[in-house]
């Protein structure tokens, strides 16, 4: 309780100090904020469509964890909302069970997340190696590419090829807009004004009879209006029967949450040269989701590519993050006709830059350069995340990263040996004993030709797990059972202590002062 508290205050604290200390960052961080609240629309909108809710449930949800989030984020212009990941995670449950078994998951997702927060699981972040990064973000550059031609369809066709074309110039055109505008002025982020640009350019083609680009309205079955989220109890039953029936689903879409607000956070990482608090972020996620679960929404968590967006617009505080969240309500409210008239075109040009600064393109350079089972990682995880979603393809490239590491590390121990002038032979381990380097520790003694007095010295060696004594206990049953005596010495602090405390279940005789070569 005291750890939630102590987070809540520390919050407010720092938003506070982000109006104070950050003014200069003012202007550009309400303008990135509407321009994320612009690109939001229509990914919330066929976020909707993914998961099996209306689109005004999924407006509501990402107006909520933008607010939420950035009020209490762990790193300063990431942008939450209701995203694929989580709606891809969700859809069976809410087809199998209806929204009143959404809600109640989303609340306990939250809870999930809050307790991961709290109980600083954060830490454990690091076990994402580089490659995997560069996997996560290359197979998601290359969903967000995949899933724009969504946008090239109409009644579940593509467009025919005239408008198939009409529409890619426009895209064209926006991109070279974002691109090339900051060389004339940065005071406005290029991104809203290639949006702007070509939104009025359509109204007008339109007006005039000319042509009609496609546009948000024409995405959604019609206007974009809605209303504010209502304050909702889910209409659950808390019963052992029905948390049967929520909590893997909880547990896999806070999972999914968390994995990418850990990417995403990384990412921004990187692109700023500034450090994010991830149990922080956890906790916002969290908290968001809790809100969210209690007004009837469909569960988020981080975007990555809204928050590149948010960044490369000159998003640089929680403001970019609050704008946008009241410029999505502002719009759901106020500004439908004007976000309705947003040509389609100009969204999946926005995207498709996100695309270019989102895939690692020196990749291709680290051919030859990077060990082959790096490449190996960046491809699988850059495919799983294609082919299943991004929680499981980071999960797939942590345990393909572990076992590489397990099996370099493995047949990497090296046992050198010596006779001292007590005639006693001594075994020198250098490397980490472990399970992965266990068989080739045992296949190193010569049990028959050995003398009667071994050493097994531990110096330079390390044990790391019950594998490792267990290997240690083998051999020495195998000289005791050819009536010959071992003696293990020299061990670090920490492997004296596992070696302690398996005693009395092993035959290993030890002895930390004894010095072999004395």
């Amino acid at each position: 309780m005291v750890s939630i508290l102590q987070t809540l205050s520390g919050a407010f604290q720092g938003l506070l100090a982000s109006f104070e200390n950050n003014k200069k960052y003012f202007r550009a961080d309400v303008l990135a904020g509407i321009t994320v609240a612009l690109a939001l629309v229509p990914e919330a909108i066929a976020f909707a469509f993914v998961a099996g809710v209306t689109p005004l449930m999924s407006l509501q949800t990402a107006i909520i964890m933008a607010l939420v989030a950035a009020v209490f984020t762990g790193r300063a212009g990431m942008i939450s909302s209701s995203t694929a990941a989580i709606a891809v995670v969700l859809a069976p449950l809410i087809a199998q069970h209806g929204n009143e078994y959404l809600f109640a998951c989303v609340l306990l997702m939250g809870v999930l997340q809050v307790l991961c927060g709290v109980l600083r699981l954060g830490k454990f972040t690091r076990i994402i190696p580089y490659p995997v990064v560069l996997g996560f973000l290359n197979g998601l550059a290359i969903l967000i590419f995949s899933s724009q031609f969504e946008l090239f369809k109409v009644g579940g066709s593509y467009l025919p090829v005239f408008d198939f074309g009409i529409m890619l110039g426009f895209v064209g055109l926006t991109m070279l807009i974002i691109q090339f505008f900051p060389r004339i002025t940065k005071a406005v982020p290029s991104a809203l004004v290639g949006i702007g640009a070509i939104t009025l350019v359509a109204v007008l083609l339109d007006m005039q009879g000319v042509y009609h680009l496609q546009t948000v309205a024409d995405f959604a079955g019609g206007l974009v209006v809605g209303e504010l989220p209502r304050f909702h109890i889910p209409e659950f039953v808390w019963s052992l029967e029905n948390l049967k029936i929520i909590f893997p689903y909880a547990v896999v879409a806070s999972l999914a949450g968390l994995t990418e607000a850990t990417l995403t956070l990384r990412v921004l990482d990187e692109m700023t040269g500034t450090r994010g608090k991830m149990n922080k972020e956890y906790f916002a996620q969290g908290l968001g989701n809790l809100v969210v679960g209690m007004f009837g929404g469909m569960g988020g968590d981080a975007m990555v590519g809204q928050s590149i967006i948010n960044t490369q617009s000159g998003g640089r505080t929680r403001l970019s993050g609050i704008t946008a969240g009241l410029g999505l309500l502002f719009f759901l409210l106020f500004a439908a006709r004007v976000v309705s008239a947003i040509p389609l075109a100009s969204l999946v040009g926005l995207m498709f830059m996100v695309v270019i600064s989102t895939f690692k393109w020196e990749t291709f350079k680290y051919k030859g350069k990077l060990p082959t089972s790096d490449i190996v990682v960046v491809l699988l995880t850059s495919i799983a995340t294609i082919v299943f979603d991004l929680a499981t393809a980071v999960v797939i490239g942590v345990i393909v990263s572990a076992l590489v590491f397990a099996w370099q590390k493995g047949t990497h121990i090296e046992v050198r040996t010596c006779t001292n002038k007590r005639g006693e032979k001594i075994y020198k381990i250098n490397g980490v004993l472990f399970f992965g380097s266990s068989l080739e520790f045992k296949n190193a003694f010569d049990v028959e030709g050995d003398p009667d007095s071994v050493i097994i010295d531990l110096k330079y060696g390390k044990i790391m797990d019950t594998s490792s004594i267990e290997a240690i206990n083998s051999v020495v049953e195998r000289y005791q059972a050819a009536g010959k005596k071992v003696l293990v010495t020299r061990a670090a602090e920490s492997c004296r202590a596992l070696l302690k405390n398996a005693k009395e279940l092993t035959v290993i005789d030890s002895c930390d002062k004894y010095d072999p070569t004395s």
